[in-house]
């Protein structure tokens, strides 16, 4: 039998407000795990730093911790299982010199590519959402790889979107394109990137990152990866996450609406905090005092309908 095992590694974030964001995505994540039904002991989630929500972590983000995970791994996945790693937080590159940024020595995608070498699993899907992730693509690039990455190259240095959305498209109804209750790795990709290129757009900011997609091996990646396209094929075969594990929205039609409206204001305030960096400061100040105050609003109406908490 199929199993999933999942590595989701938070990083250094470059500044506190990040940092809180790519801890909830990497809560989320881990948390989503037990949902679909993989076990505690095939789940390793690593922080920079514990924080608050951060009870599933089972260790620090530092190098030698990835290393351990991966060679657990090893040890205990069978050639027929699927391993995943996701990282989550800030990348950097100077030249050729490629990291994913972490607590003491930053790891780099060769030693990634040494530790993968050593899975037995047929399958393996590396997501790095973090900045200047590109490079990862084609080194990693592998038969039996699913290689994703938040930008087309190590020149894209700001904070990126992709790994919010990527993360949340696991229980969204939205991303599930094909209406079959699970949600692939492909049907996440795509998701994840529409929604970035959404909050670009409505901030009217020319988009700094362009997240890529290879499984052929082939080393070249692609933006538009699709079921019958040279992308995409493995990793529309690949899932994850189901829906109908998600969170369930209330019944009640105006509830579900404003939950569904919250959430969006919610999504909305995320992006624009990792947004900040390429904005000018005074838009950006008051874009995000008015999306917390329609997002209070919004709470507010939610509370008035549903009455006091017990």
């Amino acid at each position: 039998m199929l199993r999933a095992f999942l590595l989701v590694v938070v990083g250094l974030s470059g500044n506190p407000e990040h940092g809180e964001l790519f801890h909830k995505w990497g809560a989320t994540l881990a948390e989503s795990a037990g949902k679909v039904g993989i076990s505690k002991d095939r789940v390793v989630y690593l922080v920079d730093q514990k924080g608050e929500g951060d009870a599933l972590a089972t260790g620090r983000s530092t190098r030698e911790e990835i290393q351990k995970a991966l060679d657990g791994f090893a040890k205990t996945a069978t050639a027929e299982d699927v391993v995943y790693i996701v990282l989550l937080g800030h990348g950097s590159a100077m030249g050729e010199n490629v990291r994913f940024n972490l607590p003491g020595p930053d790891i780099g995608p060769a030693d990634f590519n040494t530790a993968l070498r050593r899975l037995p699993t047929k399958q393996i899907v590396f997501v790095n959402t973090s900045s200047s992730s590109g490079p990862y693509l084609a080194e990693l690039s592998a038969p039996g790889r699913t290689v994703i990455t938040a930008t087309r190259s190590g020149a894209e240095q700001f904070a990126t979107l992709f790994g919010g959305y990527f993360v949340e498209a696991f229980a969204s109804a939205e991303a599930d394109a094909d209406k079959n209750q699970r949600v692939s790795v492909l049907e996440a990709f795509r998701f994840a990137k529409a929604e970035v290129a959404r909050a670009y757009e409505r901030e009217g900011l020319l988009a700094t990152e362009h997240a890529m997609l290879d499984d052929n091996g082939d080393k070249e990646g692609s933006q538009e990866p699709a079921p019958t396209g040279a992308d995409g094929k493995l990793a529309a075969a690949l899932s994850l996450g189901s829906v109908a594990d998600a969170a369930p929205l209330p019944e009640d039609p105006k509830l579900r609406a404003l939950y569904v409206e919250r959430r969006d204001l919610e999504r909305r305030v995320e992006s624009l905090r990792l947004l900040k960096d390429s904005m000018n400061p005074a838009k950006y100040t008051a874009e995000l005092e008015r999306l917390v105050t329609d997002l209070a609003l919004k709470t507010r109406e939610i509370r008035a309908i549903e009455g006091p908490r017990p």
